[in-house]
């Protein structure tokens, strides 16, 4: 299959590119910048253009900015949109949050329905976020899925940054849902949501400074910034971007992954668990981390959410990796960037 990826230098992507090439599909990636390219394609020696190739998108967040990335000969077929847009320090949640998240995502769906009528599949990664609602804590007594919505307002939104990305996620993948719903166009759409991401970085694409901040946690435990209190937890659900990436693909190889949301989490973890696997794997760390009597990091006392995630197991039949083995690769591909 042609397939289109937006976003080819970002954690997930990464692996999306990955496995997208090892299934025997042909790839466009989009990245902001020509040396970002070079560094993909150095890495992918082994495939020619016809296999791999770049569109150079700078800014998804600017209208029609996928007009011309979206054209291709041969033309294409599926669509993974994972790009979202570049943030620091957000001082004006609506103009650097709010706004680029949605046309970042209605930008792609206009340009396909335009430009690219060959396209009958349109993969969007989106996130827990879109899906928890913050107002509720920890709601032991709740079992999260697809059918819940973030509930978060409009007016909610703007207050601080923090509200401001959950609600950016969800905002831009509701107004996937509605284009879809209105413009009647002829691809379908399927949306990820996943909570915390964990998992290897590609070596090639990240410094210990620019991690996903997912991985940021593990790497701070590992250099001993929990040695004296393990901070919480926040989000205690995971999943293994290697899983995440593999959803994605599988999503455009199955007819039966058509227009549908997808919550897709291994199950449950802890900052204290990190630590633990951490030291079973790599005792040279002990040292640096905490120990059985070290404050914080743990499960609520009241307990936790329950997850329902039995539609990505059953449509997609993923099998999701464990804990253990997601923990101790990820701390590989940080030792190997200098961790």
């Amino acid at each position: 299959m042609r397939v289109l990826l937006t976003g080819g230098s970002g954690f997930i992507a990464a692996h999306v590119l990955d496995i997208l090439l090892e299934h025997g599909h042909s790839v466009v990636t989009t990245v902001r910048s020509q040396e970002k390219a070079k560094k993909i394609a150095e890495n992918h020696k082994e495939h020619g253009k016809d296999k791999l190739d770049f569109a150079i998108v700078e800014d998804i967040a600017q209208e029609n900015a996928f007009d011309e990335a979206v054209k291709s000969e041969p033309p294409f077929e599926a669509v993974i949109h994972t790009a979202s847009p570049f943030h620091f320090n957000v001082t004006d949640v609506q103009k650097q949050l709010l706004d680029p998240a949605v046309i970042g995502t209605t930008g792609i769906l206009k340009s396909v329905k335009k430009s690219a009528p060959t396209v009958k599949k349109v993969i969007i990664t989106s996130s827990f976020a879109s899906i928890v609602n913050p107002f509720e804590g920890t709601w032991p007594e709740h079992t999260y899925s697809e059918k819940d919505w973030n509930p978060i307002s409009a007016e909610q939104a703007v207050q601080n940054p923090a509200n401001g990305y959950r609600a950016s996620k969800t905002f831009a993948e509701r107004a996937a849902w509605d284009f879809l719903e209105q413009e009647k166009p002829n691809f379908t759409i399927a949306t990820m949501c996943p909570p915390l991401v964990l998992g290897p970085i590609v070596h090639y694409l990240n410094s210990l400074d620019a991690l996903n901040t997912s991985n940021q946690r593990i790497r701070d435990i590992m250099q001993g910034k929990a040695k004296e209190e393990i901070p919480e937890t926040g989000t205690f659900i995971w999943v293994d971007v290697r899983d995440l990436a593999l959803c994605h693909v599988l999503a455009i190889e199955k007819e039966e992954a058509a227009n549908k949301r997808f919550f897709i989490t291994a199950g449950y973890f802890s900052n204290k668990e990190i630590a633990q696997v951490i030291e079973k794997h790599y005792p040279q760390y002990k040292d640096q981390l905490p120990t059985s009597s070290t404050p914080g990091g743990d499960y609520p006392k009241g307990g936790v959410y329950k997850i329902d995630n039995e539609r990505v197991q059953k449509v997609l039949g993923i099998k999701f990796r464990s804990f253990d083995e997601s923990i101790k690769d990820t701390v590989k591909s940080l030792q190997a960037v200098g961790a």
